[in-house]
């Protein structure tokens, strides 16, 4: 039986890479009642059992959640995981992220004591990063000459809109730029997960000599943010994400060629390109975070040493 003086909690999208990290910081206390909606219960109980966590939590259906309980906090972990989707089916991005959030929405409209913590998107500053992220970016956009590397920021930057027109409730964006942990997705097309890749088959991975720059922001100094936005004193605002510190291309290879002998070699034309757009600098300077209290403890290849450590471990389990 659950503890009544805990915090309820809404994560939606639990099967996720990001809200498994939350499940795993939130479920190792016992401040907070978790009902969690995905769309896939047994991968949902199969994940619990594994992290003996099936105490504190529920497992729900998406119908079930207007009425299921009286959410104290509503997170949004819904979302498209892997770039490739946006090529093959373009329209979805802006289909899951209209249906969800106005899930939560409506629901706001009924419960507006309720805090909203949403995981946004870096890509809300736009596909143009040849310098990072300030408070005072401008975002470019030829509406005229739309490309499916820009549906993904538009529909973050739609909902942060709609977020910020609705001042009177407790809603607040996270904007991620980069998360890595044990639970991502090894199908997905990013740079670590093509490092992984690499690194299994022995084959050597062919890079371009730009020396892009990253933020991989740790599952503990996430989850603590999470919890400042969990305060009485939370209103209606956005907030950028980010480590202790970013971490240049080659830092990252050189770490895992040294450590786990990944080959890498550089070419003039590797035949690579984001999905996403090219983001030299996909990372932010905009702190404004601090003001709420998040102070990051851990660097981005921290961030990577750790989460490396943990899936190599849960495979050899």
């Amino acid at each position: 039986m659950m503890n009544d003086k805990r915090k309820p909690v809404a994560i939606l999208g639990a099967t996720g890479h990001i809200a498994k990290n939350l499940i795993l910081g939130l479920g190792a206390t016992q401040e907070y009642e978790l009902y969690l909606f995905s769309r896939s219960k047994d991968r949902m109980a199969l994940f619990l059992e594994e992290n003996q966590l099936e105490e504190g939590a529920t497992l729900c259906e998406y119908n079930e959640f207007a009425h299921l309980a009286a959410y104290d906090v509503i997170i949004n972990g819904v979302g498209i995981g892997d770039p490739l989707d946006l090529i093959h089916h373009p329209f979805q991005v802006f289909q899951i992220t209209e249906q969800y959030d106005n899930l939560i929405l409506d629901y706001l409209h009924k419960n507006p004591e309720a805090v909203y913590i949403n995981l946004s998107s870096g890509a809300v500053y736009g596909s143009d990063f040849d310098q990072p992220a300030t408070d005072g970016k401008w975002l470019k956009l030829d509406p005229n000459h739309l490309s499916a590397q820009e549906f993904y920021g538009i529909t973050k930057l739609n909902m942060e809109a709609k977020h910020r027109s609705l001042g009177q409730y407790r809603i607040v964006d996270l904007r991620i730029f980069g998360f890595f942990s044990a639970f991502i997705d090894l199908e997905s097309r990013y740079l670590l997960t093509d490092i992984i890749h690499h690194l299994k088959t022995g084959e050597t991975l062919q890079t371009s000599a730009d020396n892009i720059v990253r933020d991989y922001v740790h599952s503990e100094d996430f989850v603590q943010l999470i919890k400042l936005c969990m305060q009485e004193k939370i209103r209606n605002d956005a907030y950028d994400v980010y480590s202790l510190k970013p971490a240049l291309k080659f830092e990252i290879l050189d770490y895992f060629a040294e450590h786990h002998g990944l080959k890498y070699e550089i070419q003039d034309n590797p035949n690579h390109n984001s999905i996403t757009g090219s983001k030299n600098n996909y990372y932010s300077l905009n702190d404004r975070a601090s003001q709420i209290g998040y102070q990051p403890r851990y660097t981005s290849l921290q961030s990577i040493e750790s989460g490396y450590s943990q899936l190599c471990r849960n495979k050899n389990s």
